[in-house]
């Protein structure tokens, strides 16, 4: 009887820095291992890296059925930097003349070199079928870079499928530039990829295993991730949501699907829930009902599960040796070097085992080892494990909508272990709703708020200052913790007023923002690690004690906001500091002509400050006030300069810190 022929496919994410794992990609995942017949590999990273490895892998698979007396997998890295590199003394590395058949093997070794080099690669490809997940579209580039990649990697490009937010949003100017068309939207019905086939692939539990096949570490890991309802209500301007799902679907259960997960890749701390309106949900009862079930109650307690346990019996059952290996040999190396500064018989014991398998490293380590190695340390690794409970949390992490609150909504959300609670800010205009939001909210024993406010849309730079305050006087009242997340703008499509399409990278400006405005709200927010919490000494210094104040931040030298404290150190001690710009800000803006005043607001404002810029400028007392932020900015950080020999002696004793006070 003939076997099936297993199929593969390759699911792929851009190599751009994310928080969150492609859930899309988890869910695809899931769908093609329950098809069946189906080999599925996962990466992120470096495709010409990837391909190098493949082609690695065959040439070692080629030279143990030459000589099996020798295992090669032992020198894998060698033959991945042969491969890359072409360098003769990698060769000399490999040992190859240990070997009986050296001259077989030499000749093969270059066979596989040249499939690489001459690129005969790309004339075999190798997946039956490929995925590429898409996010925001200020990763254009990058993006269409890996989709035009991707199509060497597929047999046929038909079979080559993109999906996700940046797909969804401008399908036709992806096509364009890749010639490949996108699916538009989720994965919301049956038979989409397979007719016949009765799964919905958005319902589907996510396949976590995926997550440890790559190097990349995700921020925000150790979660259950999912949704509880799709699309939103609103259409706001800024938002794709309604692109993306454009039906409101009020509940999709979740217990079902998380015990699922837990069953075969273990318990996760947190559930991080990715709803874009959730408390539109005419079942919020049910979803509530559900979490609190799941395991997510209000004081609900988490007990790390023994993951090198759970990673060597996926292993042994075949979940996904690719990711299991990764993940079971990162176990045992972390738990070596936590035991290595005993210097015990233990530690002793686990290194001999390590050696002795081969399993030091990752590029040298196989399966069957592993398996092994586990049986002969799993008794001394259970004597170190004793995890302890710790608290779970709920995080709706798109934010709820303020204008939706009530009393039953709050005392729906207090059952569960919800924190942060995020409160969307984006518009002064929503005071009244998203005031009575929080208030209700603390009432009900909610304390910990993690708010998003856009800014750089429609607002004005003084509303952002006006939300800014309006959470920390809240936190100082209601005695609660309101951590605020300035969200710059980005568009979603190119306007029709455009002449570049800016939604492809992060250079759009508001109409009542500039490019100087910019830079100082980013320069503000480095110095507060991009959130603004608690504590009013600690805005005030941050943001200026009134809005003159902080209007005057905006105008001033972006070097003198990052280095403030040092600049106000220079005034005290009679040098060029912040109080110099002031005079020469305030002289400048009262005493020029009006075309040489807007000339000079023109440069700043663009923050470009290009020669031919500068060399129309006439004033003497102008270009003073330009010397602030051209000269200075070069000088800080410039060896031999007076102003860096300052900054340096004012380093050695820092008298001012930007710190909340306890």
């Amino acid at each position: 009887m003939a076997t099936k022929k297993i199929k593969k496919v390759l699911l792929i994410e851009p190599n751009y820095s994310n928080k969150y794992p492609p859930i899309g990609l988890m869910k695809l995942s899931t769908y093609y291992k329950n098809l069946g017949g189906w080999e599925v590999t996962f990466f992120k990273g470096d495709l010409k890296m990837f391909v190098i490895e493949r082609i690695a892998d065959r040439c070692i698979e080629e030279f143990n059925y030459i000589d099996s007396t020798i295992d090669w997998f032992l020198k894998r890295d060698e033959f991945i930097e042969y491969i890359k590199t072409r360098k003769k003394e990698v060769i000399e590395r490999l040992a190859i003349e240990r070997s009986d058949m050296e001259l077989i093997l030499l000749a093969k070794l270059d066979d596989w070199k040249n499939y690489y080099w001459k690129g005969t690669w790309k004339d075999n490809p190798e997946w039956d079928r490929v995925g590429v997940t898409t996010l925001f579209t200020f990763y254009w580039d990058i993006t269409v870079e890996t989709i035009n990649f991707a199509k060497l990697l597929v047999k046929k490009k038909k079979d080559l499928m993109v999906g996700g937010v940046l797909a969804s949003i401008q399908p036709k100017e992806l096509e364009e530039a890749t010639g490949i068309k996108p699916w538009v939207g989720i994965l919301g019905k049956p038979g989409v990829l397979d007719k016949g086939d009765t799964q919905i692939i958005d319902n589907l539990p996510l396949d976590y295993s995926i997550l440890d096949e790559i190097e990349y570490k995700y921020p925000m890991s150790n979660a259950f991730y999912g949704y509880m309802t799709r699309g939103c209500i609103r259409h706001c301007a800024f938002c794709a949501v309604p692109t993306l799902e454009d039906k409101y679907i009020p509940y999709i259960p979740l217990k079902d699907r998380l015990d699922a997960v837990r069953e075969v890749y273990g318990d996760q701390k947190d559930l991080l829930l990715m709803d874009n309106n959730v408390l539109a949900s005419e079942n919020l009862k049910d979803i509530i009902d559900d979490i609190v079930a799941s395991g997510f109650g209000k004081g609900a307690k988490f007990v790390q599960p023994d993951m090198l346990e759970i990673s060597i019996r996926n292993l042994q059952n075949g979940v996904n040796d690719r990711a299991y290996i990764r993940k079971s040999q990162a176990l045992i190396a972390e738990f070596y070097q936590k035991l290595k500064p005993m210097k015990g018989d233990e530690s002793y014991e686990v290194y001999k085992v390590m050696a002795r398998y081969h399993i030091n490293k990752l590029s040298t380590t196989k399966k069957e080892n592993l398996i092994a190695a586990y049986e002969e340390i799993k008794d001394i690794y259970k004597r170190h494990q004793h995890p302890v409970p710790r608290a779970r949390y709920v995080d709706f992490n798109q934010g709820v909508d303020a204008r939706l609150f009530t009393e039953e909504i709050v005392e729906l959300l207090s059952r569960i272990a919800i924190r942060p609670l995020r409160i969307a800010f984006d518009d002064i205009k929503t005071f009244p709703s998203y005031n009575k939001a929080i208030r209700m909210s603390a009432a009900a024993g909610l304390k910990d708020f993690s708010n998003y406010l856009l800014y750089n849309f429609v607002d004005k730079p003084l509303d952002l200052y006006q939300r800014l305050r309006i959470n920390v006087e809240l936190c100082d009242e209601l005695n609660v913790n309101i951590y605020s997340f300035p969200m710059k703008y980005h568009p979603i499509r190119k306007g029709k007023d455009d002449a570049e399409d800016l939604s492809h990278n992060r250079d759009y400006i508001g109409k009542h923002w500039n490019r100087k405005y910019i830079r100082a709200i980013q320069a503000i927010l480095n110095s507060t690690k991009g959130k603004v919490g608690k504590g009013i000494t600690f805005f005030l210094e941050a943001f200026g004690n009134d809005e003159t104040e902080y209007m005057e931040l905006l105008e001033m030298p972006e070097t003198f906001i990052l280095y403030r404290f040092f600049f106000k150190w220079l005034d005290e001690k009679g040098s060029m500091g912040t109080d110099h710009w002031r005079q020469c800000w305030s002289h400048c803006m009262n005493t020029l002509a009006e075309d040489e005043k807007q000339l000079v607001l023109d440069i700043i404002h663009t923050n470009t400050f290009y020669k031919e810029e500068l060399e129309a400028v006439t004033s003497a007392d102008a270009l003073k006030l330009l010397n602030f932020y051209t000269n200075y900015r070069k000088d800080i950080i410039t060896p031999g300069t007076e102003l860096y020999r300052l900054k340096q002696e004012y380093d050695e004793n820092p008298t001012i810190q930007l710190r909340r006070k306890k």
